[in-house]
């Protein structure tokens, strides 16, 4: 059997730890390839690894063909179902899947819409409906059209999380350096340690995950302060105006406020000695 190996689906879905790696492999020494590997036509969809390991040691396995995919995307979109419905994938990686379902699904409905609009305008007013053919049969065959990722709330069910973890998962893709994505993919710290992180300058941010663990929180904990401390001085500043006194102000507002009252001390200084110079010239 040739069986292909395409190396974009392969890399698709994170690899397994080494630890991982080798529980599988004790598994599959033991009690041989229970799953049988996934195929759409000649290209390996699900199994990667399975195949690997009983290429390695000449193990005997099972395949099946999955007649339903019709493009690359439903391979994408049935690779990452599958893996949404494990457990042994991190809150992390769930996420980033989600939001990957979400840029497919919005791409193939903006798609289906310029398709459906392009059509409509081209159809002569008295054409017919085409009837039924072939390839209404196969569309009958194909993978049902996934349901639409139009908010966080659905984004945060489809992974099983909170919109909150949602909403840092997308900061910490958009913002993070590959070097704080690859702490948070390894689990060395949580989501929330890097989204903090992910607010400062990348040169900081690599520097904090090159010093491991504890630098990566205390550069968390600094970004949660500094993002605290403007609260509490609005909260602050509430609070004295509540109570009739005056608010603090910042320090260039006082500066100006300081000058304006030396100008408006030496105008008055100045007209009494104007006043005092024309009463002497009076007498």
């Amino acid at each position: 059997m040739n069986i292909v190996v395409n190396e974009e689906l392969k890399a698709y879905i994170d690899p397994l730890t080494p630890e991982e790696h080798e529980a599988l492999e004790r598994s599959i020494l033991t009690e041989g390839c229970r799953d049988a590997l996934v195929l759409w036509g000649d290209v390996l969809v699900d199994g990667h690894n399975r195949y690997g390991i009983c290429q390695k040691h000449g193990l005997p396995f099972q395949t099946v063909q999955n007649t339903r995919f019709k493009t690359i995307e439903d391979v994408h979109l049935w690779m990452i179902d599958q893996h949404l419905g494990r457990r042994s994938i991190s809150d992390f990686l769930r996420g980033v899947l989600a939001l990957r379902k979400k840029d497919i699904v919005d791409e193939r409905r903006a798609r289906a819409l310029a398709e459906t609009a392009s059509s409509d305008d081209d159809a002569p007013f008295d054409a017919d409906p085409p009837a039924a053919g072939p390839s209404a049969a196969a569309n009958a065959s194909a993978l049902p059209p996934p349901a639409p990722l139009s908010s966080r709330e659905a984004i945060a069910r489809a992974a099983r999380l909170s919109s909150n973890q949602v909403v840092m998962i997308e900061k910490i893709q958009k913002q993070a350096s590959p070097e704080l994505v690859a702490a948070v993919k390894s689990g060395v710290i949580s989501i929330n340690t890097a989204a903090a992180v992910a607010s400062l300058p990348a040169e900081e941010q690599v520097f904090a995950a090159n010093a491991g663990k504890d630098e990566l929180r205390q550069a968390a904990k600094r970004v949660r302060e500094a993002k605290r401390k403007p609260r509490e001085e609005s909260a602050e500043s509430a609070e004295s105006n509540a109570a009739g006194q005056p608010a603090k102000q910042p320090g260039a507002v006082q500066l100006l406020e300081q000058r304006v009252a030396e100008l408006t001390a030496e105008n008055d200084a100045l007209r009494r000695q104007v006043a005092e110079l024309e009463a002497q010239l009076v007498n």
